[in-house]
């Protein structure tokens, strides 16, 4: 554990050193720089690196195709029919779930919209949707378009919560009052569980405690917390959740998506859902009869059979998540932002008072992603640091993502960044 942080090369060159996690860098490739040699990858929170062994796993896939064709759905060693029970275990392990309550299917957004046909249940009188201000476009869209099409406008149906005059993140109390406020005419309770443009992680056990207690029903969309921060979402008694593997979960661009029901909906098949036939009951599948019965689980609300080479992709990545377990990487993720934080506010912010950390300091508030807000030219501060081998993001109006991810980033890459930031504000 770092007691004290210090601001030079040695140091950082000194805890890479003592890394117990040190070795896992070794199994991502990690792109080059424009400017020459590896490049700092902050980007995790948008797209992960790609693990070494993903190639191998595709190749099998791949191979399995050749030999077998039709027939690797059942004959072929771990067929593709159950291939993504494969993923249920170490998936369970990183959402905090019954291998039951997961499952990998489809895309962020189509999962956020066939959750909401179950669990956006409007009556005349509960009808509301509460969700943070300013949340993600997919968010935002999928909702707007959920409360039109069962009949209301955006503007009666959607209860936004905005931070305070003056703040950069929600209050806990704030979103718990607004909870309150509108406790009557609440249907659902739709957050970010990491909110993306100021990386916040939202208390997600009093939120659910909050909603369900005014009769809600409570999700959470996890895009950036899966991978990043401790999730329980079974012992929370969440509803349902998502999120998308391409992140922190290093499924590759576009991959698959998971979903999380609680236990308690598992035999409900009265509960409204678009259904599909790899999300009827296995074992009457391929009699190709009408009338819908859900498996067992969050398996009841598959559409289509599985994407196997996205799958299987996803399947390396969980396989290193195993090895490193989210507890040590939690450790890691704490110990690598708090010296990226340090580093900012002792080399660069006192020297720049226009850059300010909009993240929470709080360990337990924020995962590995801090987001630096800049008042005046950040597009081009951005930019010169792209130009010096760093990969980030930016979010208009004015922030610049970085997340030092523990899998794959080091204490030497945040001293760089931080000395390559000092330089670009200097040079401005």
């Amino acid at each position: 554990m770092i007691n004290q942080y210090q601001s030079n090369q040695a140091y950082a060159r000194e805890q890479d050193a003592r890394d117990p996690l040190r070795q896992f860098r070794e199994q991502f490739i990690i792109p080059p720089a424009k400017s020459g040699g590896e490049a700092i990858y902050f980007c995790g929170n948008s797209l992960g690196l790609q693990p070494k062994n993903t190639r191998s796993y595709l190749d099998r896939e791949l191979e399995k195709w050749a030999t077998y064709a039709v027939d690797g759905h059942f004959h072929a060693p771990e067929p593709w029919l159950h291939y993504h029970r494969l993923l249920k275990e170490p998936l369970a392990r990183i959402v905090g779930a019954k291998p039951e309550e997961v499952v990998v299917m489809n895309n962020l957004s189509s999962n956020l919209h066939f959750l909401m046909v179950s669990f956006y249940q409007p009556t005349t009188k509960r009808y509301k949707v509460l969700m943070e201000g300013g949340a993600f476009p997919s968010d935002q869209y999928a909702v707007e378009s959920q409360v039109k099409f069962r009949g209301y406008t955006p503007e009666e149906a959607i209860v936004e919560v905005f931070p305070r005059e003056g703040e950069q993140t929600l209050r806990t109390e704030d979103i718990l009052a607004a909870i309150e406020q509108h406790q009557d005419e609440l249907a659902l309770v739709l957050f970010a569980g990491l909110q993306y443009y100021t990386g916040q992680v939202f208390d997600m056990a009093a939120i659910t405690k909050a909603g369900q207690a005014a009769g809600a029903k409570v999700g959470f969309d996890l895009a950036h917390a899966a991978g990043n921060v401790p999730l329980q979402l079974h012992d929370w008694g969440v509803d349902f959740a998502a999120w998308c593997s391409y992140k922190y979960l290093n499924s590759g661009p576009g991959s698959n998506s998971g979903i999380f029901v609680h236990e308690r909906y598992a035999n409900q098949a009265e509960l409204p859902r678009f259904a599909g036939w790899w999300g009827h009951d296995e074992k009457e599948r391929f009699l190709m009869q009408k009338g819908f019965k859900p498996m067992y689980g969050a398996d009841g609300w598959q559409l289509s059979n599985g994407n196997i080479l996205p799958l299987a992709a996803q399947r390396a990545s969980l396989e290193i998540f195993e090895q490193a377990g989210m507890d040590n990487l939690r450790q890691k993720s704490i110990q690598l932002t708090g010296y990226l934080e340090y580093l900012i506010r002792e080399e660069v912010s006192s020297k720049a008072n226009r850059l300010q950390i909009i993240t929470p300091s709080q360990p337990e508030e924020r995962g590995c992603q801090l987001s630096l807000f800049v008042e005046k030219n950040g597009k081009q501060l951005f930019e010169q640091i792209s130009q010096a081998g760093v990969v980030g993001d930016w979010r208009e109006p004015n922030v610049i993502r970085v997340a030092p991810t523990p899998l794959y980033n080091t204490f030497t890459d945040v001293f760089q960044f931080a000395q390559l930031l000092k330089k670009a504000i200097k040079e401005q």
